[in-house]
């Protein structure tokens, strides 16, 4: 199995059908395209998505649900085909993909982007960040710790 020396998690080892492809990079990390998920006991139903291109790179991710149980995905035509999937019907969260916000952590607490969810289909692992302006939904929706369910 091939291994990583991650600056987070020190060195981990994964399974290659377990990598998680961006086929056209993250917005402003265009260039890192493959990622690992690895969720830790302790810290779900958090998800670190670790760069396999970038030993720094380490996004914190929680799912779309976890915050919002009434999350609806809105997904462009264009990312549907990017991350193979039909562009006929909307997707299914925890059918067809599973659908992730980056957190972030800042001075007056931890935010997360809903309104471009991390979305990966959940049988060939492609993956896109799904930008949805007319969403409704903010990049700094604010996480408190029992919307969030952060780790106790």
């Amino acid at each position: 199995m091939p291994s990583l020396e991650s600056n987070s998690f020190g060195s981990i080892t994964y399974q290659e059908d377990a990598v998680v492809e961006f086929p056209e990079g993250l917005p402003g990390f265009e260039e890192r395209r493959q990622f690992v998920a690895l969720t830790l006991p302790h810290t779900q139903p958090l998800v670190f998505l670790q760069s396999l291109d970038d030993a720094a790179l380490c996004f914190i991710t929680l799912p779309v649900l976890s915050i919002d149980r009434q999350y609806r995905l809105e997904i462009r035509e264009e990312d549907l085909k990017i991350v193979g999937l039909s562009p006929k019907r909307q997707p299914r969260i925890g059918e067809d993909v599973a659908c992730m916000a980056v957190l972030t952590v800042q001075e007056s607490g931890p935010t997360a982007n809903l309104l471009a969810p991390i979305v990966i289909n959940i049988k060939n692992l492609k993956a896109v960040q799904a930008i949805a302006p007319d969403s409704g939904y903010s990049h700094q929706h604010p996480l408190s710790p029992a919307g969030a369910m952060v780790c106790s």
